[in-house]
């Protein structure tokens, strides 16, 4: 039955963006990696609120009078539990994509969405603080997943010539999220006292209609293939995604791969890390999402009000100037994700890394001669706008695309989990600790993200590979002088044919 699926497709490779890939990356975006941005900007608006709500709440139960430095740690802790929680699922990630597949984790990690939304939700009626930071561990914990989960899935299901566009699809959408949370946190919307409650709970509406919908759509064909062996499904899967075309190509780059990984497992972490044969893309990886978490964006996005305050806009202006700020995220997300496959991955980085590092220099300047020079304060606000656009254009999505691109089925489930790790760590770093290194420092706190962001972009220039409309074959043969690795060893003597497979995954290995 499998080789009739096959022999019924006729002509061409399909290279075209179809409807059924758009839709699946779309709608595994919405309800995951657009509540990942959402989740990043809406404590901004309402931080007086939270931090009333706290004091109010230690009056009540312990009669405690807290300070200003207490309440800003507890602010601090619920921004940054966040990033504990993305952590943690970062840390569930290997497991729960070998046992439930890319799309069957997406499906089952909703329900943490429920769980988390419920607790902020209904945190002010209970009076009970705890409900908040606790319902921003549980969304956390899903954005973990997803963050790595969605990448790896649109990854894996795209065509190699349209794997940078889908894969910078889940970066539009965090965009969206974060400017979604700045209209909706408008004081003349749910920018109020007693509606901050219902902002942070409002994820649970795109999560519903992924929920509804996304278990309809096929799960990963390389993964049914490489790491179920069923075949039927995997050419079922191609078929749905590439309803037009010959998808015979695809199967064989796909069995080459099987076969090179036919005696090896699924990598553990400590495997991943252990494994020479990719060291220099577990050092990518590492260098890679550190260096976007580190490069500034995240205090900007968690403390954007702040940091306008401190540049000396007005207050009546702030929350209308951030919201401008979340408009030109979404567009510079748009154009990055229709610029990457004609510029390619590593000019974006580059670009990327290089503007966001002038600007968060910028701002430094700005703000040490605002006092004497008035314009200052617009210079600085220009900055801010360069660091997001710069970011959303190139490093916001790359990163997660590159970690599918470099390995090999076998490593991706725990390369991903790695990268989400660090990336998380570091989410928490800056969450936790900008505002006490603004307060330290002052504006040349802005110096070591300057400093960052160019390492990053100097990594990039004399180590990253171009690994645009490349197969993941052919991407791990890139890196093997680096690994010191002899290509004869990473390249299969020949093809699996699909006269080899019965029509339910058996493989001949046997027959070469």
């Amino acid at each position: 039955m499998a080789e009739e699926l096959l022999l019924d497709n006729h002509g061409k490779p399909s290279t075209h963006l179809t409807k059924p890939l758009l839709a699946v990356a779309l709608l595994a975006s919405f309800g995951s990696s657009m509540l990942y941005g959402y989740n990043l900007a809406v404590v901004n608006s309402p931080a007086e609120y939270i931090k009333d709500f706290y004091n109010e709440t230690l009056v009540e139960s312990y009669d405690w009078y807290p300070d200003e430095e207490l309440l800003t740690v507890l602010y601090s802790l619920t921004v940054s539990i966040f990033a504990i929680g993305g952590m943690t699922g970062a840390l569930l990630v290997g497991r729960l994509v070998t046992k439930y597949g890319r799309k069957g984790t997406l499906v089952r990690s909703t329900v943490l969405v429920f769980i988390g939304g419920a607790l902020m939700g209904f945190s002010r009626g209970c009076r009970m603080p705890a409900m908040v930071i606790l319902g921003r561990f549980i969304t956390g914990v899903h954005s973990g997943i997803c963050l790595s989960v969605v990448p790896m899935y649109l990854g894996e299901i795209a065509p190699k010539n349209l794997r940078g566009f889908l894969g910078l699809v889940p970066s539009i959408h965090i965009c969206l999220g974060v400017f979604i949370a700045q209209v909706l946190g408008l004081h003349e919307l749910l920018g109020k006292e007693e509606h901050w409650p219902l902002l942070l709970s409002l994820v649970v509406f795109p999560t519903t209609i992924q929920l509804m919908l996304l278990p309809w759509f096929p799960e990963s064909p390389r993964y049914l293939l490489i790491e179920k062996g069923n075949v039927h499904a995997t050419i079922a899967a191609l078929k749905w995604y590439r309803p037009k075309g010959n998808i015979q190509a695809e199967v064989d780059e796909m069995q080459e791969e099987q076969r090179s990984l036919s005696s090896i497992q699924t990598i553990s972490v400590r495997g991943l890390l252990m494994d020479h044969c990719v060291r220099w893309q577990v050092i990518t990886i590492v260098v890679v999402n550190i260096g976007m978490q580190l490069s500034g964006i995240d205090a900007i996005w968690f403390y954007t009000n702040d940091i306008f305050k401190n540049a000396g806009i007005p207050e009546p202006y702030i929350q209308y100037t951030t919201v401008g700020t979340g408009a030109i995220e979404v567009i510079s997300g748009m154009l990055g994700c229709f610029t990457i496959e004609r510029l390619g991955r590593r000019p974006l980085m580059i670009g990327g890394f290089l503007f966001m590092g002038l600007c968060c220099a910028g701002i430094t300047v700005s703000v040490l001669f605002q006092a004497e020079l008035s314009f200052m304060r617009y210079i600085s606000v220009g900055c801010v706008v360069g660091i997001i656009a710069g970011f959303c254009i190139g490093p916001a999505g790359v990163p997660f695309l590159i970690t599918a691109e470099l390995f090999k089925q076998s490593h991706r489930p725990a390369a991903y989990t790695v990268a989400g790790c660090l990336n998380w760590m570091s989410n928490f770093t800056i969450g936790f600790v900008f505002p006490f290194l603004e307060i330290s420092m002052g504006p040349y706190c802005y110096l070591i993200f300057c400093m960052i962001c160019l390492g990053v972009a100097v990594y990039t220039v004399f180590i990253i590979p171009e690994t645009r409309n490349k197969t993941f074959m052919e991407i791990s043969q890139m890196f093997a002088n680096k690994n010191k690795i002899p290509k004869e060893e990473l390249i299969p003597n020949g093809h699996l044919k699909m006269a080899l497979m019965n029509g339910y995954g058996s493989l001949g290995l046997g027959d070469k």
